[in-house]
């Protein structure tokens, strides 16, 4: 089989069901046919989409969050995030994110990067999304939500990383983008490929 034929690799939807519908959570199951022509069920979710955003203070310090989650049943240290309101603009969701979170508003953005956190059955996309100038005017954090904030810097966040202490996936790709953009090795773009500021 060729592996460098990326059609011979789609698996097309048949059928499929919502299994079901929740407050953030929408279940899907399809049948799906396989390159191979046999079928195989799906589970998934359905999501709107995410963004990040990697704060950096004047200091150089990053701005980072420390919260409880629920699922994994521990407090983990994150950037701040949020989910896209219907018909938002990613720009928009960061800087009503970082605001309502964190407190501060940004003079300067750049697009950084999608990732998908989890491919395996989930549709989410995370836009990562650096901010600078942040000036403190005060957090609006919605109801239910308990955070701290913290600067930290970038040595000691690697150094996190690196140990397991930071362990949230769009947290480290953010802090891992954010030393090669602070190092000067890569350079954050528009959100269309080219140069921030262009």
């Amino acid at each position: 089989m060729r592996t460098n034929d990326h059609e011979i690799l789609v698996e097309t939807r048949v059928a499929g069901e919502q299994v079901f519908a929740g407050a953030l959570l929408d279940v899907r199951r399809d049948v799906v046919r396989l390159p191979n022509g046999a079928t195989a069920t799906r589970e998934y979710v359905v999501h709107p989409g995410a963004v990040a955003i990697i704060p950096i203070l004047d200091s150089g310090e990053l701005l980072l969050e420390r919260q409880y989650r629920y699922a994994p049943g521990q407090e983990l240290i994150e950037l701040p995030a949020g989910k896209i309101d219907p018909g938002e603009s990613t720009l928009a969701t960061a800087r009503r994110e970082l605001l309502e979170e964190t407190g501060y508003e940004a003079d300067s953005w750049a697009y950084v990067t999608t990732i998908i956190p989890i491919c395996a059955y989930s549709t989410e996309r995370i836009e990562l999304w650096l901010a600078r100038g942040l000036r403190h005017v005060g957090r609006r954090l919605d109801d239910g939500e308990f955070l701290d904030t913290f600067p930290l810097s970038l040595a000691e966040a690697l150094s996190r990383v690196r140990d397991g202490r930071i362990n949230d996936a769009k947290t480290i790709v953010g802090i891992l983008w954010a030393d090669k953009v602070l190092s000067g090795a890569w350079r954050p773009t528009d959100g269309a490929g080219a140069p921030a500021g262009r």
